[in-house]
């Protein structure tokens, strides 16, 4: 005879562990999760998955006319609309997973109030969805590199590398506004001029060369500093190889993802109250 057992699930005081084993014993939903929120980003639009491409395009239209032709920007010696389609790539994948995945808690108040599962799931799984989106993006700059007869070199082996910190970055920086999202509403509203903000002060419309040492080094502790200097190196052979920089950026990247994740799960047992 089997008994009827009670299970209690109680929010933990303090500071909590991750419990990282519990996302894997999670792995079917978090599948489910990545996919639906893809199927659903793009479903009912006229051109699908076009708008992907067209962020990052027009934006590269419009900074290679302003900075490239009017303002002269340098470009490291190569056509500026490539110059700037490499860094922009990279960056639309963490500015668009940053907004999407810092905001995902309040849409998804529902599945919260009513059944347990890691809250962790659901900015992973947001910034997982926008993968697929970088390599649309990718596939463009590819494209970009055969016209203008650019052929990396044996750098670009080290371009998992350099995806792999922006993936950390943007998981890690959407776990600090997501959790804080759910109390303080003002951060959807903060995002739009952040993430402004934070384009300008990485090197998207110009390059890093501008900077002498050590100061080049030091604005590696903008993690995005590093992989958008490490694309156009590995893809394009630019003169900029990160160095020291993508060391930097690499354990910013780190620090601000186990960061996020401890604070995340710190704040994790008031969001169903708080939604």
């Amino acid at each position: 005879m089997i008994k009827d057992r009670i299970i209690e699930i109680k929010p933990l005081k303090g500071w909590v562990p991750l419990n990282l084993k519990e996302l894997w014993e999670y792995r079917e939903l978090f599948y489910f999760i990545v996919w639906k929120d893809f199927k659903i980003r793009y479903k009912q639009t006229a051109i699908g998955l076009m708008w992907v491409l067209i962020q990052p395009f027009f934006s590269m239209v419009v900074f290679s006319i302003f900075f490239g032709k009017l303002a002269g920007v340098p470009s490291d010696g190569l056509p500026y609309p490539i110059f700037n389609y490499a860094a922009l790539v990279p960056w639309t994948f963490f500015a668009n997973s940053l907004m999407q995945a810092s905001t995902c808690l309040a849409g998804q108040q529902g599945l919260i109030k009513k059944i347990y599962f890691p809250r962790l799931i659901l900015p992973i799984s947001t910034v997982l969805a926008n993968s697929v989106n970088f390599f649309i993006t990718f596939s463009l700059l590819i494209v970009m590199m055969i016209y203008y007869h650019i052929y990396p070199t044996i750098a670009i082996l080290l371009l998992p590398l350099f995806f792999l910190i922006a993936l950390i970055t943007s998981i890690g920086v959407s776990l600090w506004f997501c959790a804080i999202d759910v109390w303080y509403r003002d951060v959807e509203r903060m995002l739009p001029f952040i993430i402004q903000f934070w384009l300008f002060i990485t090197p998207i419309v110009y390059s890093s060369s501008l900077l002498k040492e050590p100061w080049r080094s030091l604005y590696g502790l903008n993690p995005m500093a590093g992989v958008i200097e490490g694309f156009r190196w590995a893809l394009l052979g630019t003169p900029t190889a990160p160095g020291i920089m993508i060391i930097i950026s690499s354990c910013c990247a780190i620090l601000v993802l186990i960061g996020g994740a401890y604070f995340f799960r710190r704040m994790e047992k008031g969001f169903a109250d708080v939604l």
